[in-house]
């Protein structure tokens, strides 16, 4: 049986080496999608863990997003909140969620304040030395046609110049004075939210017992009571794909449609592999195979094409995340055992569940039509 079935698929290469694409193409469009899903959101919450503040102050309500359109609070805030109990740092930052070649967020800081959370690592060049002075992580600066020190920038409808390259993981990819931002905005004196850093602590219980004191004591300030105050860990918790509209839809959606493409071709294969061999069939149950082992034949053998092209969808997703990254740095492609695992059984399930059929119609065929089957 064993012989017959890789014989079978061997007869017929050219459909066979078809049938194993289309597994392959279900498994790359299922890892594809969800390693730039999740990628996207991961790196997010990798961002925001680098910036060295543990809360954050905002006007509002607001979200995981930290995009913002017109900053409204005061920054004069920050010296209101850096004189309260166990806060060291305070720093007024706008954040502005831009669309142009790409979907980014870029920061206006003060520079002092926001280094005193986490200093910068420069790669190249330095801080702040004119209003039009852009820093820029090595992500990207590593993208596109490559960014070195003193070249231009186009954001925010204006031209900055490149100060300094930092390494990445400070919260966004780009980084431009505060006041600059505020008057392209036409919003002097204005932030969107406040970084702030509190006082260390030796055990996560005392560090949140500060965070509660800090998080009080900014809640009763006249003028603060209605304001968001969030911790990193609860900020983080947000950026989940159950807080971002359409996520898990357009997941699902792309899920369905590759499993529905390697239902449909292998049970067109399975299904016309059949029909060629009428005869062959009627011969196995003259022999006394039975229902069972024609069932098995069947299935094994698309078993076999699912194997060869869930192989090679995982090898092809890790090439495709390699060729991306070297492409587009800062695009975040993560791809994990966890979906790795659901791929495979998701593949497996379609294309078994694509030969169902043809394997069933196969075992009830009468062994007397079928010899004489032309």
């Amino acid at each position: 049986m064993h012989k017959l079935i890789l014989g079978n698929l061997v007869h017929r290469p050219l459909r066979s080496i078809i049938s194993a694409l289309a597994v392959a193409i279900e498994v790359v469009m299922i890892l594809s999608i969800v390693g730039i899903f999740y990628g996207i959101l991961n790196g997010g919450r990798a961002q925001q863990s680098g910036t060295g503040m543990d809360m954050i102050v905002r006007p509002g309500a607001t979200n995981a997003l930290l995009s913002s359109g017109t900053a409204s609070a005061d920054v004069r805030i920050a010296d209101v909140l850096r004189g309260m109990p166990h806060v060291q740092v305070v720093s007024p930052a706008n954040i502005k969620l831009t669309l142009g070649s790409s979907v980014e967020n870029i920061y206006g800081i003060d520079y002092a304040s926001y280094n005193a959370l986490r200093p910068f690592v420069f790669v190249s060049g330095g801080p702040f030395k004119g209003p039009y002075d852009m820093i820029v992580d090595d992500l990207q600066a590593a993208g596109g046609k490559g960014i070195k020190v003193g070249d231009t920038i186009k954001g925010l409808n204006h031209t900055f110049t490149v100060c300094g390259i930092v390494e990445h993981g400070k919260g966004a990819r780009k980084f431009v004075p505060l006041t600059t931002m505020d008057a392209i905005d036409e919003t002097p004196g204005k932030a969107a939210a406040f970084f702030l850093r509190t006082d260390d602590a030796a055990t996560q219980a005392e560090k949140q017992a500060i965070q509660d004191q800090v998080r009080s004591e900014i809640l009763t300030t006249d003028g603060l009571q209605d304001w968001s105050v969030q911790t990193l860990d609860e900020l983080l918790s947000e950026m989940t794909p159950e807080h971002f509209p359409g996520f898990k839809i357009a997941l699902n959606v792309v899920i369905g449609i590759a499993t529905i493409i390697g239902f449909l071709v292998i049970f067109q294969s399975m299904y016309t592999a059949v029909m060629e061999r009428t005869r062959e069939i009627g011969i196995l149950k003259s022999m006394g195979a039975g229902s069972l082992s024609i069932v098995s034949v069947v299935l094994r053998e698309t078993l076999l094409l699912a194997a060869v092209g869930i192989v090679l969808g995982v090898a092809f997703s890790y090439v495709l995340k390699g060729l991306l990254h070297g492409h587009f740095p800062t695009l975040s492609f993560q791809l994990t055992p966890e979906w790795d695992i659901k791929a495979i059984f998701i593949a497996l399930g379609g294309a078994l569940f694509g030969a169902l059929y043809p394997a069933l119609k196969a075992a009830r065929k009468d062994p007397i039509d079928a010899l004489s089957y032309e």
